[in-house]
Parts: C-alpha cells; structure tokens; sequence
C-alpha cells in the first residue's frame, strides 16, 4: 500500500527557500524511483526532479537546475525537494509520485511512468 503526503509547501518570497517532504504513510516501503512534478493553473503538470531507489542518480530540467535539490531518506520512507532562490514562477502546486521501476531511465520525465501520487501542496512565490 502506498499513499504519498506532501508538506512543507507555503507563502515566500522570490529569493528565499523551501523544503518538501513526501512520506508515504502505508505499510509498503518504497523502493521505486521518485519523482516531483509541479503544475501551475491552467499548465500542464511537469517534470521538476528525479531520484533512483538509492538516491545514486537525480536530474532536473533546466528551469530548476542548479535551484532544487531532491533526495531520499529511504529508512525514514521519505523523499525531500529543497527549494533555493525561488522565483515568481515556481509557484504551482507540488506534487511527489513514486514510478513504477527502481531505476531513472526512459521517460521518468513523463507523468504517465508513475503509479501513485500525493494530494499535492501549493507553494507560491511572491515578487
């Protein structure tokens, strides 16, 4: 069984930072690759960072590269995504999502690789 929390989304401003949490709270232990999407009104959800079972390989797109951080702590079944020098346009709701396989390869990008996702948190970012 797997259920996917988010936290630690909230109200900043540009410049400063935030931390997500994603926990699952069932019973299964989540070995699988990881993933945060985040999607703004009216946009498509994207792609923001990946991590493999391990935490050995992460990637990013350009857009947070260099900004956003994600790790796990697969002891404490939870994967984190820290947030720097955040922008007006990261503000969207956030979202974690376990894929379906270990590894980060193929289309890890792409939203229909994962098998379950959080409710999401919205973290907004004033100017």
């Amino acid at each position: 069984q797997v259920q996917l929390v988010e936290s630690g989304g909230g109200m900043v401003q540009a410049g400063t930072s935030l931390k997500l949490s994603c926990t699952n709270s069932g019973r299964t232990f989540i070995t699988t690759a990881m993933g945060w999407f985040r999607q703004a009104p009216g946009k498509e959800r994207v792609f923001v960072a990946g991590i493999n079972w391990n935490g050995g390989t992460t990637d990013y797109p350009d857009s947070v590269k260099g900004r956003f951080a994600i790790s796990r702590d697969n002891a404490k079944n939870t994967v984190y995504l820290q947030m720097n020098s955040l922008k007006p346009e990261d503000t969207a709701v956030y979202y974690c999502a376990a894929r379906r396989t270990p590894h980060l390869y193929g289309k890890y990008n792409y939203t229909e690789e994962y098998a379950y996702w959080g409710q999401g948190t919205q973290v907004t970012v004033s100017s």
